[in-house]
């Protein structure tokens, strides 16, 4: 059984900036398109960002295009969510989730065939 494993979360202030990481147990990221979502309390898991592992290409919700990237690196097996210039509303737990082929939606949670436990992110002013 595969395990997606995240870490990263905190408490930060408006503006600062942390990076997410997300690794396997259990199996190499290889063929897959690996995504983060988060939910609010209260609010539905919303798609955050997703990229394609074996050509690198990202996509990503509009509400953080420019200050979130999402990246990977093959040498550690770990795909990472750089989030800069955080904002109050982006205090969520943040989840990774991976599937072992092209999703039909990158937006869609239920595409995704493995997640992690998630990690809270804290924005306060």
């Amino acid at each position: 059984q595969v395990r997606l494993v995240e870490s990263g979360g905190g408490l930060v202030q408006a503006g600062d900036s942390l990076r997410l990481s997300c690794a396997p147990v259990g199996r190499a990221f290889g063929l897959d398109s690996v995504a983060w979502f988060r939910q609010a309390p209260g609010k539905e898991r919303k798609f955050v960002a997703g990229i394609d592992w074996s050509s690198g290409n990202a996509f990503y919700d509009d509400f953080v295009k420019g200050r979130f990237t999402i990246s990977r690196e093959g040498t550690k097996n770990a795909v990472y969510l750089q989030m800069n210039n955080l904002k109050i509303e982006d205090t969520a737990v943040y989840y990774c989730a991976a599937k072992g082929s092209y999703p039909r939606a990158w937006d869609l949670p239920h595409e995704y065939d493995y997640w992690g436990q998630g990690t809270q992110v804290t924005v306060s002013s």
